[in-house]
């Protein structure tokens, strides 16, 4: 799978979930660890999870390998690594206080609904 389907299967699982603020940033040439980063919340644990888990399963259902997925049990801020895109899933309150959108400021952000309607 290329790297902008990868994207695509991850912020449409997500956004079927109704995942809150997503952002989409493009790491190429920020970061080594990925290519971009997708950065969503949701209102509770109950609904972290089930972001987490569509993501999850889609991927599988892709025969795409998940390199880690973590943060599950406690649902406030799931990690889910697709290798080429990093899922960051967090409680509404989690998301507030670690700003990863701050802290990767320098990396220029994907229009969601440019992804969404490809």
């Amino acid at each position: 799978m290329q790297k902008n389907e990868l994207l695509d299967l991850a912020v449409r699982a997500a956004d079927d979930k109704n995942a809150a603020n997503i952002i989409v940033l493009n790491m190429a040439g920020v970061s080594l660890i990925s290519d971009y980063f997708v950065i969503c919340h949701g209102n509770s644990e109950k609904q972290v999870e089930a972001i987490a888990r569509e993501i999850k399963d889609r991927a599988q259902e892709e025969g795409i390998e998940l390199k880690r997925l973590e943060g599950l049990q406690e649902s406030r801020w799931v990690l889910i690594d697709l290798n080429d895109v990093i899922v960051h899933v967090f409680h509404k309150d989690e998301r507030q206080y670690y700003n990863l959108e701050k802290l990767w400021g320098d990396a220029p952000t994907i229009s969601v609904e440019q992804v969404l309607n490809s």
